[in-house]
């Protein structure tokens, strides 16, 4: 199945694939980047709204419960332990579903992705590892639904999984699995091959890359070496200042608040980290019965240094300033010093999402204020108000009444 691209793409897209679909217009009610509503959408989807009283639902979204887990044992070339795959060969072994829309990787780059209908149990092995780039995924729902499938899952990044929400009741599936990832600052396929170039002198060797909780990266090749690099040493202040699309800078649903279980590895502390937020999710968890190994969540370290630090490269970066390169006799100090002191667990997952608040609002200021009003949900402007990042006048919308 292939969609045509848009014919006229907007600046504001990742292309989650509704333009691609026979009613391109819906991209207006149903985009994460144009007029969203989380209290209305996590309300059909979860029964209520984040309760900012309920420690950490601010931050993460409805949630149920929260795991640390892994999946023993560990699924062959899995990102983590497998977890989010073994859950859609689940959903497919026991009849739950008939497919499950993903993304697999491209014949030609193991590191672009690819939309794709898996209907296979077997086969969704071949959908593990992490992929950099958009893909329209959701342009594969209409002729899913065409072929005959009324039960699906769909595992998918925010900016999908919010259009899939919006779009949901007219549908008319009879089930509707979703399996959400955190999303960590996409890219373009193309600009993540120029990281790869600056990490390694035979990047092509590179099979593997994954930023750990513990302030390191790891890559691994395909002679079998590892390489770990502490975040402070990674190149990026030789990455374009566009490397990361506005977008993705801009972009108010770190955690994939949407899905029915998200998950990812910020508040994991070395495993994974489950957020049950329903009914459904309960159920996806359950299925992996013995499979699922889980462990309390841990929480170390603050935030708001961190934060604040974030905070002013930021500013700096928004205004078009050239960002700082920390000096090289330093960074093997605090490179040493931050998976010790730094925050970790649920604490590291609670600065990321403060930091990508602060990113918001500071990058919508600077290049698009006229959107701020509209992109920006109310539960952003409290996550980054402790910073001093009030909202000016204009810049934020008079608040909503959920529907009764």
């Amino acid at each position: 199945m292939t969609a045509e691209a848009p014919a006229e793409p907007r600046r504001l897209c990742t292309d989650c694939g509704i333009s691609r679909t026979d009613a391109p217009k819906r991209c207006g009610t149903v985009c994460q980047f144009i007029n969203p509503d989380y209290p209305k959408l996590e309300t059909q989807v979860h029964g209520r709204p984040r309760d900012p009283n309920r420690p950490d639902e601010l931050h993460f979204g409805p949630f149920r419960r929260m795991l640390r887990a892994r999946l023993a044992p560990a699924a062959d070339g899995a990102q983590w332990t497998g977890i989010t795959t073994r859950i859609g060969q689940r959903l497919l072994e026991s009849g739950a579903v008939t497919g499950v829309l993903t993304m697999r990787p491209d014949e030609a780059d193991p590191w672009r992705p690819v939309p794709t209908l898996v209907t296979d149990p077997a086969a969704m092995a071949g959908c593990r590892g992490m992929r950099m780039g958009y893909a329209p995924l959701l342009a594969l729902l209409e002729p899913a639904i065409a072929a005959g499938h009324k039960r699906l899952a769909v595992i998918g990044i925010p900016c999908q999984v919010y259009a899939l929400r919006a779009l949901e009741k007219e549908l008319g599936l009879e089930a509707l699995y979703v399996i959400g990832t955190p999303c960590s600052d996409n890219t373009t396929t193309e600009n993540f091959h120029r990281f790869l170039d600056l990490l390694s002198d035979r990047p092509e060797t590179i099979t593997y890359l994954e930023f750990r909780a513990d302030y390191y990266v790891e890559l691994r090749f395909s002679d079998g070496r590892v390489k770990e690099i502490p975040f402070l040493k990674l190149p990026i202040s030789k990455l374009p200042s566009d490397f990361f699309p506005l977008t993705c800078r801009t972009c108010v649903d770190y955690t994939n608040v949407l899905a029915d279980i998200t998950v990812g590895y910020m508040g994991g502390d070395g495993d994974q980290w489950l957020l049950i937020r329903n009914g459904r999710g309960e159920e996806l968890a359950d299925m992996l019965g013995s499979e699922l190994q889980t462990r309390d969540l841990t929480s170390k370290g603050k935030r708001e240094a961190h934060v604040k630090g974030f905070i002013k490269n930021t500013e700096r970066a928004a205004g078009g300033l050239p960002l700082r390169a920390m000096p090289d006799w330093v960074r093997p100090i605090v490179a040493w010093l931050m998976p010790r002191i730094g925050p970790r667990g649920l604490e590291f997952a609670r600065t990321r999402v403060e930091m990508k608040a602060s990113e918001t609002v500071l990058h919508l200021r600077s290049q698009e204020p006229s959107r701020m009003k509209n992109m920006i949900p109310d539960h952003v402007w409290d996550i980054a108000a402790p910073y001093g990042l009030e909202a000016r006048e204009g810049e934020r919308r008079e608040t909503r009444s959920l529907p009764p």
